[in-house]
């Protein structure tokens, strides 16, 4: 099958550029490409492409208001470009939030250490959101974007309405999680990449400011955005969301979010677990955070207490640190396929026999509660 690519930028040489490295593999095929967000809006509705990658400074319409009215008028799968600075953090975080489905850094050096590495990797992300029309969904299907100052935390997370999904398997799930499995926890520990941002907000704002456990997050997401994430979030949730740093302790109602380009990993004690932040030169370890890394540690400091969570993701980081936590007796769940951006990472852990639920994401908070005894 090949994919129709509508390629969108301001850039001349940008347009040219991501056209020449899509077409070169036979599965993908830029039909056309758009220099403003407004002539995106009206190609995406004339041409019908099946990925749309998407600029964010454009002129006439930026890529934010041009994301928000292609998945009102003409839902696409759409990837943004960002630069890796803290406004082009919360610009491509705001464009997740209207629907996109994935990001990369426009500059590609900063994703890769060549042209053909860099290539490589953008043609793999655009078919593997070509693959997921299921999960592209009209702007009214979206929960309205509401901004950080307008309405207190209470009020922003009713606010986030739960989208359905619906087949006989889900159902099944569903029914299992009826009760809880009665086992004690004392962490929550959550591992995700591509498609991640959209699904962790969709889980953490559900949970109650007195939820009882403390939460590690791994987010495979570069250094600038991780700040900038974690402040977003914290802004919606009723618990307390930050970005990780050396020598947190680990509270109760509180989720620690690994900062990017570097390792989080725990020490210490069950009853006095903190975080240690560590510079990772490896060329051994890929991702900078890794969720293998944290969740070992989290089998070391923890044992058989943790609840493990591994959601959408390209690759298989966070296989390794689930099977140490399962050898400690823990618990490790995962994101079903049909709720995946990228069925990766979740679906390593279930060939690997270490899930031992896959659930759809609108029903993984509801069963997090259930399961620690709250719901």
């Amino acid at each position: 099958m090949t994919y129709k690519v509508l390629v969108v930028d301001d850039s001349s040489f940008f347009r040219r550029r991501v056209t020449d490295i899509l077409n070169k593999d036979p599965k993908l095929n830029v039909i056309d490409v758009a220099v403003n967000g407004q002539e995106a809006v009206e190609k995406a509705i004339s041409l019908k492409p099946d990925v749309i990658t998407m600029d964010i400074e454009m002129p006439v319409l930026n890529g934010i208001d041009a994301v928000k009215q292609i998945m009102a008028q003409s839902p696409t799968a759409i990837l943004m470009f960002s630069s890796l600075t803290h406004q082009g953090a919360k610009a491509t975080l705001e464009a997740l939030d209207a629907g996109a489905l994935d990001f990369l850094p426009k500059k590609f050096s900063e994703i890769a250490k060549n042209t053909d590495e860099a290539g490589s990797l953008l043609r793999q992300r655009v078919i593997q959101i070509a693959r997921r029309p299921g999960l592209i969904k009209p702007r009214a299907a979206i929960r309205s974007r509401v901004s950080a100052p307008t309405l207190p935390r209470e009020r922003l997370a009713k606010n986030l309405t739960k989208s359905s999904i619906s087949s006989p398997s889900i159902a099944k799930e569903q029914r299992s999680l009826s009760r809880s499995s009665g086992k004690e926890y004392k962490l929550l520990a959550i591992g995700t990449s591509t498609g991640g941002p959209v699904a962790l907000q969709k889980i953490l704002v559900e949970l109650e400011s007195n939820f009882p456990l403390p939460i590690i997050i791994v987010q495979h997401m570069p250094a600038a955005f991780t700040a900038a994430f974690a402040s977003r979030l914290n802004t919606l949730c009723k618990i307390t969301v930050k970005e990780a740093a050396d020598g947190d302790l680990l509270k109760p109602g509180h989720a620690y979010l690994a900062p990017g380009g570097r390792q989080m990993i725990l020490t210490g004690k069950e009853s006095s677990a903190k975080i240690k932040i560590l510079d990772d030169d490896s060329p051994k370890i890929t991702f900078k955070p890794s969720v293998d890394i944290s969740f070992g540690s989290a089998a070391k400091t923890f044992a058989g207490k943790v609840l493990g969570v591994i959601l959408t993701g390209m690759g298989s980081d966070g296989k390794e640190g689930s099977r140490l936590l399962k050898a400690k007796s823990s618990t490790i769940w995962s994101q079903d396929e049909q709720s995946c951006v990228v069925y990766g990472m979740p679906q390593a852990i279930d060939k690997a026999g270490l899930s031992q639920l896959s659930l759809p994401l609108d029903n993984i908070a509801s069963s997090i509660v259930k399961e620690i005894g709250r719901g």
